[in-house]
């Protein structure tokens, strides 16, 4: 990957639209030259796009896969509902398995979701989505319960309902992401520009949900061991979001183990996507054998 470009990496994917019970989703897809063995739907985190998955959709089509990476309801380009409880993970975990039944269709299809997006994920499976694996990246088993993002989340949701989005993402989350890494100029300017598109009501619910969601890791379990599905749990090792023991735990719950993807934090997509991939394209051939 070039240095700097990260959600904006250079790729082929497609701009497509979605369908689904609240609106068009807006989507990324990279379809491979020969047919898929299988169809990964990714689903980003808070705050976050389909553009969090830019420097690896390339390489998943280039290896067989069809990827599909989209904005959740209420995120940068795709509409969403006016009520906050709707941004609730099992609110849209019921959205997302619909999305995935379409995309179905065609063969089958692995959920790979990260921060935020693997709580929806749990939305996803308890909703009844068929799918032939479940990898959640740098998530937790419900809401973040201390740390640097759940204080950012405490400060921010007052300055928001009064102020508005602009001085929330100015006071509180751009400051917060440069603690963490530098990013280029044109980086930065996405990352503010799908921020303040996003809805309030998605970004005041998908907040609340990252403070209160309860965990349901043993229910998720016993939905996917019914239906026979595997599952993956990888963090950067310098994951921020939630602590690297949890995930573990979660892991193990989960009738797996953590892989800690090096030189990474909590956004191995961008962060070390050659790292990422390493780990992604053995599962995933594993799971979706070429046709």
């Amino acid at each position: 990957m070039t240095a700097g470009t990260e959600q904006l990496t250079p790729n082929s994917a497609a701009r497509i639209s979605l369908p689904s019970g609240v609106g068009p989703l807006a989507a990324l897809e990279a379809v491979p030259g020969q047919p898929a063995a299988g169809t990964i739907l990714l689903l980003p985190g808070y705050t976050g796009s389909k553009e969090d998955f830019a420097p690896i959709l390339d390489s998943l089509a280039d290896n067989g896969f069809r990827a599909v990476a989209i904005d959740l309801p209420g995120q940068f380009e795709s509409p969403g509902p006016a009520a906050e409880a709707d941004y609730a993970p099992l609110a849209l975990g019921a959205i997302c398995a619909a999305v995935a039944m379409q995309l179905a269709t065609n063969g089958p299809l692995v959920l790979l979701c990260h921060s935020f997006g693997g709580l929806v994920a749990g939305g996803t499976v308890l909703a009844g989505a068929r799918l032939a694996g479940l990898i959640l990246l740098d998530s937790g088993p419900g809401a973040f319960r201390d740390g640097e993002r759940h204080a950012a989340l405490l400060a921010g949701e007052p300055i928001m309902r009064r102020h508005g989005k602009a001085a929330v993402y100015d006071s509180t989350v751009a400051p917060g992401r440069a603690t963490r890494r530098t990013v280029s100029p044109q980086v930065a300017d996405l990352l503010r520009r799908r921020f303040l598109a996003s809805t309030d009501a998605g970004l005041l619910g998908m907040a609340a949900a990252l403070q209160g969601e309860p965990g349901r890791v043993d229910e998720l379990h016993r939905a996917l061991a019914a239906a026979g599905t595997p599952v993956a749990v990888i963090a950067g090792r310098d994951d921020d979001g939630w602590p690297l023991d949890d995930q573990q735990d979660m892991a193990v719950r989960l009738g797996t183990d953590l892989v800690i993807i090096e030189g990474a934090a909590h956004s191995p997509a961008v962060e070390n996507p050659d790292g990422l991939l390493a780990v992604l394209l053995p599962l995933l051939r594993s799971w979706l054998p070429a046709r």
